[in-house]
């Protein structure tokens, strides 16, 4: 018996492929629309809250014009930034800003993290505590701002306390040598709990495995801490670091509500200056100017901090 085969008709084998590259030109098609819909909201975003503003700086940084006058402002190219670079005032100001975020960042970092390891200890009432820490971070920083200024005022409850155990009142938000100080314990109170979060959620993401491993092995408290828990949770301290720094740089309402920028310039930041020069001075010209140049002095030390995060990533 023979048996015959008959080769396929091409009327009748052609259309499969063409459906399969029909139905995954229709998934393609249907991924990038879905894309497309959810990516829309937060580039609209990023254009309109990031991209536009930039702009509009570099533009404002650009050109003058006299306080109050009707007439368009007038180019001026990179006078503004050479005004600005010859101004002792802004180099003060450049100066406290780096002073007090390189004492106020490890403070709080180091705070967060001694607080978010006590607290995944197993301790009584952690959730209690961990609101109470978390508190502030909840209230808005005028609020903070209002109630500590309160407190360290000279006739304050601070002031008072000391008064009783025989120390003579301090002028913590007047002096000198105490204001820097005084601005940091606020800054602390308000960022501590909220940095401490984070350090918890990655404490937790540790595998006990690891512990276990060690404490096998031998290994104390303290040399777990060292050998297990930094090394897996440097991705978190380096985010922690990066998001602490950006919100220290942009800090305003203590020193706004508190201290006007005094005395004498010790709480003039950055970022107050430029409030300072744009609504108290009306020269948003000089104010866009600082601004820009107190972003590229952000955007270079982020940087630094990621290429930290890439070497940790790569070792």
């Amino acid at each position: 018996m023979t048996l015959t085969t008959h080769p396929p008709d091409a009327g009748e084998t052609a259309p499969a492929p063409r459906r399969k590259g029909t139905l995954h030109r229709r998934r393609l098609v249907g991924n990038l629309s879905a894309a497309a819909i959810f990516l829309t909201p937060a580039l609209t975003l990023i254009i309109v809250l990031r991209l536009i503003p930039v702009i509009q700086a570099v533009n404002d940084a650009t050109h003058t014009s006299l306080p109050g006058s009707t007439l368009p402002p007038s180019f001026v190219g990179l006078d503004n930034f050479t005004a600005l670079f010859s101004s002792h005032a802004f180099w003060s100001s450049v100066q406290q800003t780096l002073i007090f975020n390189v004492i106020v960042n490890p403070l709080q970092i180091v705070l967060a993290l001694a607080l978010a390891v006590l607290l995944t200890q197993n301790l009584p009432a952690t959730g209690i505590w961990r609101t109470l820490i978390f508190l502030p971070a909840a209230v808005p920083m005028t609020g903070s701002a209002v109630v500590w200024g309160i407190a360290l005022r000279p006739d304050g409850p601070v002031n008072a306390a000391l008064t009783g155990v025989g120390i003579h009142q301090q002028p913590f938000l007047t002096g000198q040598g105490q204001v820097v100080a005084s601005l940091i314990l606020i800054a602390s109170w308000i960022g501590v709990g909220y940095w401490m979060i984070f350090l918890i959620a990655g404490l937790n993401d540790i595998p006990t495995v690891y512990y276990e491993a060690a404490a096998i092995d031998g290994a104390g408290p303290l040399r777990r801490f060292w050998s297990v828990t930094l090394p897996l949770l440097r991705r978190p301290l380096l985010f922690v670091l990066v998001a602490d720094t950006v919100s220290n740089f942009v800090l305003f309402a203590p020193m706004q509500i508190l201290t006007d920028g005094g005395p004498q310039g010790k709480s003039n930041f950055l970022m107050y200056d430029i409030f300072h020069n744009s609504f108290e001075l009306a020269d948003p010209h000089t104010a866009a100017a600082e601004l820009l140049v107190l972003l590229a002095l952000m955007i270079v030390i982020v940087a630094v901090q990621f290429r930290l995060l890439r070497s940790v990533e790569e070792s």
